[in-house]
């Protein structure tokens, strides 16, 4: 499939406005602390997006960050002003036509920026360790609507678990479906370059992620894709696909299921942006000052990671008290369009 989504990307689409669905959203997602650093963006590299709103976890300055399938740079140049001088921020993607473009605007954005900190790679993202990338090298990977697009989205996970540093993570907005692709949508050229025929079954990305080094996915957010024409509507048939962002931490011996050691953490209030609550994820918006009951995986999350001076952490691991409770399976995507977060990343 990688020469359909390069014809499509770097031959089809002239303009994000070219999209056929939407399931790649705009910058009205993007929250509007954030919308500043779109401002000191190049507008050809705006006009080249083609992503899920804009996959920012919080707490980045200094830190080194991969972006898996970075496109015309959008992602990068805007995360390159959150890391900071002291930051790295490198862009891979393997469409000739975007890269050109990033490559075109460098010098633009060191000169508005005041600094130059980002590296851009042509190369595929089942392929990282062809590149010259150290291993743990990375505290944090995003990625943009573009594992979908992946042939081979085992590859991916495991070359992004190899360059993560341990308490990294992986925080990437992605397409999924409610049940197994049929062959007819997946084979489809422009339902795949749509990021739809490519998505995975919600179920098996769990599975593939725990397979491959992520024991708890965590999602963070997430909102039902609508398929506006009418064609590829009648192509896809009863299938529903949702736009969901999720975090994927690099901690080993994380336990498969949500266990409780009468845990609990304390979020200071001191991440910039956030001094009222921290969003781990979907289930987890932690209140500033207030004590909040959490299983041991959540406690080591926040615990052996860049988040954890922000904490005050309640318990240990010494006594067991079983299942946490609220832990099970089921669709988790909200189905509702009313309920649903307007935000994809």
């Amino acid at each position: 499939m990688h020469h359909v989504v390069k014809d499509y990307y770097g031959k089809e689409l002239g303009s994000s406005a070219d999209l056929k669905t939407n399931a790649c959203c705009d910058a009205s997602a993007v929250p509007a602390w954030l919308k500043p650093l779109l401002a000191n963006i190049h507008p050809e590299v705006l006009s080249r997006y083609y992503g899920c709103g804009l996959v920012c976890p919080p707490l980045l300055e200094g830190c080194r960050i991969l972006d898996l399938g970075s496109g015309s740079g959008r992602d990068v140049y805007a995360l390159s002003q959150l890391v900071g001088p002291d930051g790295l921020v490198v862009g891979v993607d393997m469409t000739d036509e975007q890269l050109a473009v990033a490559e075109q605007h460098r010098a633009y954005h060191a000169e508005r920026f005041g600094y130059g900190n980002v590296r851009f790679l042509h190369g595929y993202i089942e392929k990282l360790d062809e590149l010259d990338l150290e291993p743990g090298s990375f505290d944090v990977i995003v990625s943009n609507c573009v594992v979908n697009l992946s042939p081979d989205k085992a590859a991916v996970l495991r070359g992004v678990q190899r360059l993560l540093k341990e308490g990294g993570e992986f925080y990437f907005s992605d397409v999924y479906a409610d049940r197994r692709v049929p062959e007819a949508v997946h084979n489809d050229p422009v339902l795949y370059g749509e990021c739809l025929g490519g998505a995975l079954y919600w179920n098996d990305f769990l599975r593939l992620a725990k397979a491959n080094g992520f024991t708890d996915p965590r999602l963070v957010e997430d909102r039902p894709l609508e398929i506006t024409d009418p064609e590829l509507a009648s192509r896809v048939g009863s299938l529903r696909f949702f736009s969901a962002t999720y975090r994927l931490f690099n901690i080993a011996d994380l336990e498969s299921d949500c266990e409780d050691f009468g845990q609990a953490v304390i979020y200071k209030g001191s991440i910039p942006e956030h001094p009222l609550s921290l969003m781990l994820d979907k289930h987890h918006d932690i209140e500033t000052g207030r004590a909040f009951p959490v299983c041991g995986n959540t406690w080591r999350m926040l615990n052996e990671s860049r988040f954890a001076g922000h904490f005050d952490f309640i318990g240990n691991f010494d006594r067991h008290y079983g299942l946490f409770e609220g832990c099970g399976g089921g669709l988790p995507f909200d189905t509702d369009k009313a309920t649903a977060s307007s935000s994809c990343c």
